[in-house]
This record gives structure tokens, sequence and C-alpha cells, in this order.
């Protein structure tokens, strides 16, 4: 399938590139508005205008709808006020508002003026909404019934007001705009048309809705737990404001997995993709860790120079410096990451945390033996045996009683860290591989010293 994409898109670049527009028209109009709006990202500036004037009508609207907001602000910039009046006409209410918080306050004021005021109004109030919350990813365009209507009323209104809504699957059974239940299009198929709504819908008791001031990962958390297609919005008299669907939940579970990805990689989350992110933003966004980072790794370096008298004693332990700092790192990396996916799933809450480290100490234990046994095969038969290094048999012993400790602690640190970070009101994610592995180089060194001193004669 993408080949077959890729090859259409080789097509419609060189047709564009040759300015055979007029050829365009039978290859963009079977072509889905996504794939659509990829292809139009690698076309010059002079070029994209011309090529989305040659876009049927509805589905330019689609098209625009996908497209990156630089893209989109590119092409408002050359519309007319009646081009842009017929865009904003054709995209869903949600859609517009997304792309007015992307565009600068000149673009949005040109789109303002250009919408109409009944729609106007609609968009003012969803923007009063905050950013990350249930009512700034709703959209005000669904299907609502009355439970006195028959089905055959129903189908009437549907098949009325569905053509401008976003779905029509699922739809609402309000009182005075008080959520009372859904019914479903197939509820309603399957039902006789003298049967009132009330009689087949789902009563409200039995309906999952969120507050338009949760936080949208609350939302997230519903689509995916409970298998939804729309999740309705309502106030807090159970007043149906709008819906989410389920296309706008899956781009906020890409975006906050991104975040997620990027604040576990040490770098400060953006939400342009990569290749539209310049060198000295991308700069920006990793730096600052990176230089918090380093500067915490110091403390690694001036525990190694605290110990120097004790490694010119015992040179062969500079050795396992580095095998015992890496599985420290690993071990606390593979609990945090753990830990914070559970704490974002809802899988873990708050009040669990002693069984987070209970469960974490017994891991740690297993794991912690298995590694302590194997690096004691490993000094006997390859260091000793084959490499000839001549480690001791008490260096040995400090080795791997280090190795058990560390994996221990590192293990509770890496379960225990993203709780509380996530208590104090911080992302987890800041908890994940980098700064597990700063701070356990620092511990695993401690511990390694100081076994070594109680074991060895220094």
């Amino acid at each position: 399938m993408q080949e077959e994409i890729r090859k259409t898109a080789d097509e419609i670049l060189s047709l564009v590139g040759e300015g055979k527009l007029s050829s365009l028209r039978p290859l963009v109009s079977e072509m889905n508005p996504a794939d659509l709006a990829e292809i139009m990202e690698e076309l010059k500036e002079n070029e994209l205008p011309l090529f989305y004037r040659i876009l049927p009508k509805e589905l330019a609207s689609e098209v625009f709808s996908y497209m990156e907001p630089d893209l989109q602000e590119l092409l408002i910039r050359s519309f007319s006020d009646r081009e842009l009046a017929a865009v904003i006409k054709d995209m869903y209410l949600d859609d517009t508002v997304d792309m007015i918080e992307e565009m600068p306050a000149s673009v949005v004021v040109r789109i303002l003026q250009n919408t109409d005021p009944a729609a106007r109004k609609q968009i003012n109030e969803l923007l009063q909404y905050p950013q990350d919350s249930a009512g700034s990813l709703m959209t005000l365009e669904y299907v609502s019934l009355r439970e006195d209507m028959t089905v055959e009323e129903a189908f009437a209104r549907i098949r009325r007001e569905g053509v401008d809504k976003e779905t029509v699957y699922t739809c609402y059974v309000t009182n005075r705009r008080r959520l009372v239940g859904i019914v479903t299009v197939k509820d309603l198929l399957l039902a006789d048309y003298e049967t009132k709504v009330s009689e087949i819908m789902t009563d409200s008791d039995s309906v999952i809705s969120v507050g338009a001031y949760e936080d949208r990962d609350a939302v997230v958390q519903a689509f995916s737990k409970y298998d939804l297609m729309a999740l309705p919005v309502v106030d807090k008299e159970d007043r149906i404001l709008g819906i989410v669907t389920v296309d706008d939940a899956v781009d906020v579970m890409e975006e906050e997995a991104t975040e997620d990805i990027e604040k576990m990689a040490a770098i400060i989350p953006t939400d342009k993709s990569y290749f539209k992110t310049g060198i000295f933003e991308t700069f920006r966004k990793r730096f600052p860790w990176l230089m918090l980072l380093m500067v915490s790794a110091t403390f690694t370096g001036g525990i190694i120079t605290s110990f120097e008298g004790a490694l010119g004693k015992f040179p062969v332990l500079v050795a396992f410096i580095p095998m015992l700092m890496g599985t420290g790192g690993n071990a606390g990396g593979q609990a945090s990451v753990t830990i914070i996916r559970g704490l974002a799933l809802g899988e873990i809450e708050m009040r669990q945390v002693l069984r987070v480290i209970w469960k974490e100490l017994r891991v740690a234990l297993v794991c912690g033996v298995a590694l302590a046994i194997a690096g004691f095969l490993k000094i006997i038969l390859i260091d000793n045996l084959i490499m000839g290094t001549g480690v001791s048999m008490l260096e040995s012993v400090t080795v791997c009683i280090t190795m058990l400790l560390t994996v221990i602690v590192s293990k509770i640190f890496g379960g225990l860290l993203p709780v509380v970070a996530k208590r104090m009101g911080f992302d987890p994610a800041v908890m994940a591989s980098p700064f597990i592995t700063t701070l356990v180089d620092a511990i695993s060194l401690l511990i390694y010293f100081t076994v070594a001193s109680l074991i060895l004669p220094m």
C-alpha cells in the first residue's frame, strides 16, 4: 500500500514540477486526504496554492484539516476572503479551533472575520477552555435526540442534521440539554419504527462521560478502557456541552506518547516534526538537560577521586566500574519506564507506592542474585582463566556483592522516583533513563567502594 502511495506521490510531484496541473485531477480525486496533505509538504511554496486550487471543493477542505499549521498559514495568506470563508465553512468546528490555536494573531483575526457569526460564537466558546482540557478537544457537532421520539422520527432528524455532524453513529438523548442517555444507529436499525427512543436507549447512569475541565489524559483513558467511538463532555449539571471523537483521542494519544518519549530521553518536548525543527531550536531543546546531567555527573568523578588510594592498591577494581554502573543504570531505567507507563495508563495510583516498592524489591532480589552469579562465573571463567587478569576471590566477592546491592537500590529508586515526581506535581517522565542513570552511577560507586573497604584490606 505504501509503495503505491509513494509511486502516486512521485507522479504528482513530477506533474506539478512540469506545470501539468490539469493532468492532476484524475490522480488526486481518488486519493485519501491525509495522503494528499503529506504530499503537499514536499511542494515548493509557490506550487502549494496552485496545487490546492485544483482539488475538488469537498476534498480540498478535508485535505486542509490534515495539513501542518505552517502550510495552513501559507495557504490562508494566499486565499481571498471568499476562499477562506468557504474553507472554514466546510471544516469541522474542532478542527477549526485546533488550527486557530496554532496561528499567529494576525491570521486568527482574519479567520474570525471570515467566519459566520454563529460559528464564531461557538469557536470563541471552545477557545475559552484550557488547552489540555477535555473542553478544548470537543466538538459541538453531534446529533441530539429526544427520548419521546419514535425511531422513525429519530432517523428523520439524523438524515436532516447528520450531514454536518462529525459522527452520527452515536446519538445523544437529551432533555433540555441534560444528557439522559445514548442510542446508537445500530440500536435504531434493529428496532421497529414505532418504538420510542426511551425504550432502546442506554440510560445516563451507564453512560461514560467526562467533565469539560478534566485533563485530556482522562479522555484518553476513557477511550482506551471502554473502547468508545465518541465521548460526551458534560458540565456539573450533566448538561451535554459537546463530544470528543475517537480521531481526536488518537491524536492526543500520539502527542502524549511523543512528549513522554522526549522527556524520557531528556529532551524538552516540541510540537514540531523532526525536519521542521531548526538546528538551533533543537539545540535549545536538548542542551539544558545535557548540561544538567553533565554537571550532576561530576559527582561521579568526585567519588572516584576520593577513593583514589583504594584504586591504587587494587587497580583491578577499575575494570569493573563500567559494568557495575551500566547494570545499575539499566536496572533503574527498566523500573522507571515500567512505572511511568503504569502511571500514564492509570494502572498505578499514588496510594499504591508501598506495593510498588515491595514488588520492585522482590524483582531486584531475583535479578540481583542472578546477575551476581553470572558476574562471578564471568570473572572466574573469562577474566581469570582466559584473559589471565588475576582477580582474587575477595575482589570477585566484592564485585558480586556490589552487583546485588546496586541492582536492588537502582530498581527501588527507579520505581519510587516517578511516583514521587507525580506526587509533587511534576511529569513522571522526567525521571526516566538519563536522570536515573546519572543518579545510579553515583550510588553504585558509593556502594562499590564501601563494600570494597569492608571486604578488602585497604
